[in-house]
């Protein structure tokens, strides 16, 4: 008997219906599923896992935050625990009959880990088994059979690197979130997070937000003419762009009289934009966010898309097509969607496909189609990310858009003015990625020589703007750019931010309070902790030990030196950064003025003896007012004011849901909270572990 093992459920039972080429029911025992076939004379047996089924921890000793020396922690063993124990129970149950096992887990480091935790609860039952592995990078018929016809081994270089990070991780993670909530008495479910990526990460926010507001505005003017030709009227700037001097501005001004310009000269000049290049995780990401997708979000639809086979795997650094790709095969793939196949037939009519190309990595392929799925089948935010994905695919095979750039001189009463306009002399991938626009600004026929009628010229007052906050697909960028995690970690990192309250707004990522409050408090003391080059450091060393330069047990063991160094170094200023973070908590519980009567105090956010959180008064016991919170979600307090009641606003974040309320529970406004209705329509969308609609 063949033993197969593949990472999830809709991956297993998606190469089980290819291998044995037929659709198969599954057998449940338990959490656990299995699939059983005949193949070529062989038996068979699937079974999928649910990603990790083994978790690392420390000994039962280490559990306890109050009790537990933080030095001893750095260095305390790891441990290897089952967590998936009806699916370890059915590899064990048939390990003893399998005479080969194939690890079919996803093909990069966190799919060879998994792979090799099911390989060694196999290995327990039955030590001399086979064991080799099936890469592929998609989960189609031909990809599927293909991995399977060319049995390769299971790398385990490449999974300790994975292992590596794991308990990197956990020990750093583990270490620096219970130094930070014990010194600032942030214990329970209000503990403070930190990480090895984590806080470099909020390090990058924290930082933009003090440029922000290190920024001095400085004011400048702008002389902006309205110009009419033959009925057709346009705008053209002053020469000198932005005039810092208010007074050079006004005497420029004067010119409007008379109300007659002079077209000095014309300048034509054409401009290719270069069509965009595939998908690597790093600009799916970044793509999928400026759509309205959390980077998390995204990349669990992409997941999901990936293992149904219609899109190749997502997790990948490079842009670069394989040769072995057939491009024309894809586009005959797409022709069978109403939606595409106009675009799909444009390109198949091309002599040759010759697609752009950037930076070559030695993994998976780019993010691309892979197989035809009808718009109907697909949940509307699935459907949203697979088009996504096909419209990139063939913008990378179009081609290039070129445009005719017009810059028209006026001269107005000696007064320089210059107007621009852009149109497309070819379309190009614009016609296939509507994400980017073609914007075009048509300007009349004019020559040097011609007259212009001035129908308004207005003075325009601005001021320069601070660096923009990092949305999640730049701050995704900049973490590439640095090294901070890797393409698989990212999303998660930022999301984990959002849980643990220390940045909020989905546009523009604003910190918290308490967030400022850290990362000035290990800036201050000059904490590696906050640096990114620590974290790229590691980050190279894990890649030695997938090159088999190294070995787990040395990188983790240099890294807990490293944390050691850096938690004494904490440990001497704890005093000092625990007084800072408990001083921004408490800015950051107050909500508002007391509505009590004659009361001068503060409603804060508090919890109860039973860790239930609620408002109340900080003159209590004098003053014994208080609200009922929601017990569940991210809390924001709302710059308005109830028109019912006049009581605070807030808005309500959680992982699924998001709604306003007014804190007062008998305000009549709470028959409009439309929390139930709103956030169970968007869970159901949202937990669907298919994307295809049921």
């Amino acid at each position: 008997m063949i033993l197969i093992i593949a990472e999830k459920a809709i991956a297993g039972r998606r190469i089980a219906t290819i291998l044995a080429g037929k659709q198969l029911p599954g057998t449940n025992e338990g959490r656990a599923t299995r699939f059983d076939f005949e193949r070529e004379g062989k038996k068979y047996v699937i079974v999928p896992l649910s990603g990790h089924i083994v978790d690392v921890d420390f000994p039962a000793i280490y559990k306890q935050w109050l009790g537990t020396d933080l030095k001893k922690l750095v260095v305390a063993p790891i441990q290897y625990n089952e967590t998936e124990k009806s699916i370890s129970g059915l590899l064990k149950k048939v390990a003893p009959q399998a005479d080969e096992v194939i690890i079919a887990t996803d093909s990069d480091r966190e799919g060879e880990a998994i792979g090799l935790e099911a390989l060694r609860i196999i290995q327990s039952k039955n030590p001399t088994i086979v064991v080799k592995r099936a890469n592929f990078s998609a989960i189609t018929e031909k990809d599927i059979k293909d991995a399977f016809g060319f049995l390769s081994k299971l790398d385990l270089d490449l999974a300790e690197s994975a292992n590596s990070r794991r308990e990197i991780d956990l020990v750093w993670g583990a270490v620096l979130t219970r130094f930070l909530s014990l010194i600032s008495g942030r214990l329970g479910n209000e503990f403070l997070s930190s990480g090895r990526v984590q806080s470099p990460t909020l390090t990058l926010i924290v930082d933009r937000e003090k440029q922000r507001m290190a920024f001095v505005q400085k004011k400048y003017w702008q002389l902006q003419a309205l110009f009419e030709k033959e009925k057709t009227k346009f705008n053209a700037l002053h020469k000198e762009g932005k005039f810092w001097d208010k007074d050079k501005a006004e005497k420029a001004v004067q010119c409007k009289e008379p109300p007659l310009g002079i077209v000095t000269g014309v300048k034509k000049k054409k401009k290719t934009i270069a069509r965009p290049l595939p998908f690597n995780t790093t600009s799916f990401l970044r793509a999928a966010t400026a759509i309205g997708f959390t980077a998390s979000r995204a990349m669990q639809v992409a997941e999901s898309l990936y293992q149904s086979g219609f899109i190749s795997y997502p997790r990948t650094d490079n842009s670069v097509y394989p040769k072995t790709l057939d491009l024309k095969a894809t586009l005959q793939e797409l022709r069978k969607l109403p939606e595409f196949l106009a675009m799909a037939d444009k390109l198949l009519k091309r002599p040759k496909l010759v697609p752009s190309s950037g930076k070559l990595a030695k993994d998976h392929p780019p993010i691309h189609p892979v197989a035809a799925v009808e718009k109907s089948k697909l949940d509307s935010q699935y459907w949203r990310i697979y088009e996504l994905v096909c419209r990139r695919f063939m913008a990378t095979l179009a081609e290039d858009a070129v445009t005719e750039n017009l810059a028209i001189e006026i001269d107005l009463n000696k007064q320089p003015f210059v107007a621009t306009g852009q149109t497309y002399l070819e379309k190009g991938w614009k016609l296939f990625y509507p994400y980017s626009k073609a914007t075009e600004v048509l300007l009349p026929g004019l020559n040097k020589g011609d007259k212009v009628k001035l129908l308004k010229l207005d003075m325009l007052g601005k001021e320069t703007l601070p660096p923009p906050r990092y949305s999640q697909g730049a701050l995704i960028k900049a973490m590439s750019d640095l090294n901070l995690g890797t393409k698989s970690t990212r999303a998660e990192i930022i999301q984990k931010l959002y849980r643990r309250n220390y940045i909020e707004g989905q546009k523009a990522i604003v910190p918290t309070k308490i967030a400022f409050a850290v990362v000035n408090s290990l800036q201050k003391h000059k904490s590696v902790v906050v640096k990114p080059e620590m974290t790229a450091n590691l980050e190279k060393e894990m890649d030695r030990v997938a090159n088999g330069k190294k070995s787990k047990q040395e990188v983790v063991g240099e890294s807990r030196q490293l944390l050691s160094n850096a938690l004494l170094q904490l440990l001497e200023s704890k005093n000092e950064i625990g007084s800072a973070i408990r001083t921004a908590a408490r800015s950051d519980s107050i909500f508002g003025p007391c509505s009590g009567q004659g009361c001068e105090g503060e409603l804060l956010a508090r919890r109860g003896r039973t860790g239930k959180r609620f408002l109340g008064c900080s003159a209590y016991p004098k003053c014994t007012v208080t609200f009922p919170l929601p017990q569940k979600g991210m809390i924001n307090i709302l710059p308005e004011r109830c028109e019912d009641c006049g009581n605070i606003m807030i808005k309500v974040i959680g992982k699924r849901y998001r709604y306003k309320m007014c804190i007062d529970p008998n305000c009549k406004s709470k028959e409009n909270w439309g929390k139930k209705k709103d956030s169970k329509a968007k869970r159901q969308e949202e937990e669907k572990s298919s994307p295809s609609k049921k």
